[in-house]
């Protein structure tokens, strides 16, 4: 029930809106405004509520709002028991729904003794949904003392809980670019929820190398302060290079898996030129790993110069384009405009951002694309070690020790062969046929086969040589 002043002063509001309906096509139009004024000054002075409203998606390219996105899981984790209307999201991976609040629903917050009152609307014209909060004030003065401490604490409060619980639930995703001629409606990007099982546990390579790597990530990761004092764009780069079945892509979910970052998988021959290159890096995200696998095929990136053509003599030779322009005509993408997408001035916008290089054939690259500052680390994905095999041993088959693991050892030690192939041997062919023995002196005599076939080709080339 409203107390006696409350119901007094909406009862005198009543009246005066009644008497102002009827009196006002009488009222001259200068009197008119100046009465409107007035009324709407006194309402103002009258009302103890200061409202903040956060849109949804904000900027030139409607991108979702970050602090509208952590405001939302803020109040869903904090303010849901206060909530009678929620909705109910099943996760992939998850037997148990996800619940938020609903639209049209208001919640209460408590903060440092400040009351905080956070309302769901949607407005439909615009297609934006817009979380708005007041604080209550008991007396005429309340919202100066309160809206220092909402604009300076509360709000950075929000924000900090609400990336923490974002991070903590989001499903990450695995991002591909769409072709800019397919006509996407606009969709830079496709996803899928990304649920590669890679770690660095269960990824096949030295264990000091491995280390290395890691803590090369961690300390990434939490270097934000260290790159805005040294002057940097808040990214690094990854060479990894090596031959096929070493290891590379599953190199990428570990990292991913250990950083719990999104990952955009950018195939450079979907993308007509240097402008729409640009245009998909600024619709990446933070927290994010940008792929770039097999450069070296994407495109001509062997750094290699053309010489510059003579001016045709007659007019048909200028009018028929050679192969090679109508090729450079359909794509664009030059070595300049990839050295400015991971290194330039549009590297800076945004930050916390991997990338990664994957090759075969490091030799082809051109020595400015992977210089250090561009590719921070180079990672050379080898052939199995002895290392290597023995994690592989105790992910396929539980065992860290064999009495059959020194004849492994010296049979990797004098050829050369990638973890996949290893790690096919190793596999369960039959689910009931467990014998450790069986499958490491299978995997032995696989060894020795491909032993003697390198054998067997290196004295044919030897002797093609001799005749």
């Amino acid at each position: 029930m409203a107390p006696p002043s409350l119901a007094s002063a909406g009862s005198a509001l009543a009246s005066f809106l009644f008497v102002w309906a009827m009196l006002r096509n009488y009222i001259p139009k200068e009197l008119h405004f100046f009465i409107s004024t007035t009324f709407r000054k006194a309402l103002s002075f009258l009302n103890p509520y200061h409202h903040i409203k956060l849109h949804e998606y904000s900027g030139e390219r409607m991108r979702r709002d970050e602090l509208y996105s952590s405001a939302e899981a803020y109040l869903s984790s904090v303010c849901l028991h206060h909530a009678r209307k929620l909705k109910a999201e099943l996760r992939r991976k998850s037997d148990r729904p996800l619940l938020t609040i609903d639209d049209h629903e208001e919640v209460t917050d408590t903060f440092n003794g400040a009351r905080v009152w956070w309302h769901a609307s949607r407005h439909l014209p615009k297609s934006n949904t817009i979380f708005g909060f007041n604080s209550n004030m008991e007396e005429r003065r309340f919202h100066k003392r309160h809206r220092q401490l909402i604009e300076n604490d509360y709000l950075k409060h929000v924000l900090a809980q609400g990336r923490a619980i974002t991070a903590c639930n989001r499903q990450r995703r695995l991002f591909t670019n769409n072709s800019t001629s397919s006509g996407t409606r606009g969709r830079v990007w496709s996803h899928v929820a990304f649920e590669h099982p890679a770690t660095f546990d269960t990824l096949a390579m030295d264990p000091e190398k491995k280390k290395e790597i890691i803590d090369d990530l961690m300390t990434f990761r939490e270097g934000k302060e260290y790159y805005n004092r040294i002057g940097k764009a808040w990214k690094r780069g990854y060479l990894l290079y090596g031959p096929p079945g070493t290891g590379k892509s599953t190199m990428i979910a570990a990292i991913a898996n250990l950083l719990e970052y999104d990952v955009y998988d950018l195939e450079l021959t979907a993308v007509k030129n240097n402008t729409d290159l640009r245009k998909i890096f600024l619709e990446t995200t933070s927290k994010s790993i940008i792929v770039i696998e097999d450069i070296d095929c994407s495109l001509d990136l062997s750094g290699k110069r053309k010489d510059k053509k003579k001016r045709p003599n007659d007019e048909t030779e200028r009018a028929l384009p050679t192969a090679t322009e109508e090729i450079d005509k359909a794509n664009n993408v030059t070595l300049s405009g990839l050295l400015n997408f991971i290194d330039g001035l549009w590297s800076a916008c945004g930050g916390e951002r991997i990338i990664i290089f994957t090759t075969n054939h490091i030799e082809k690259l051109d020595p400015a694309l992977i210089r250090r500052g561009r590719m921070d680390m180079h990672i050379e994905m080898s052939y199995c070690t002895f290392e290597a095999f023995k994690v592989l041993a105790k992910n396929y088959l539980g065992v860290e020790n064999h009495r059959l693991f020194s004849s492994i050892r010296e049979l990797l030690l004098e050829m050369k062969v990638s973890p996949a192939d290893v790690a096919e041997g190793l596999m369960l062919k039959n689910s009931k046929d467990k014998d450790v023995d069986v499958y490491l002196e299978n995997l032995i005599e696989e060894l020795n086969k491909v032993k003697q076939k390198a054998e067997k080709k290196a004295e044919d080339e030897g002797g093609q040589q001799k005749n």
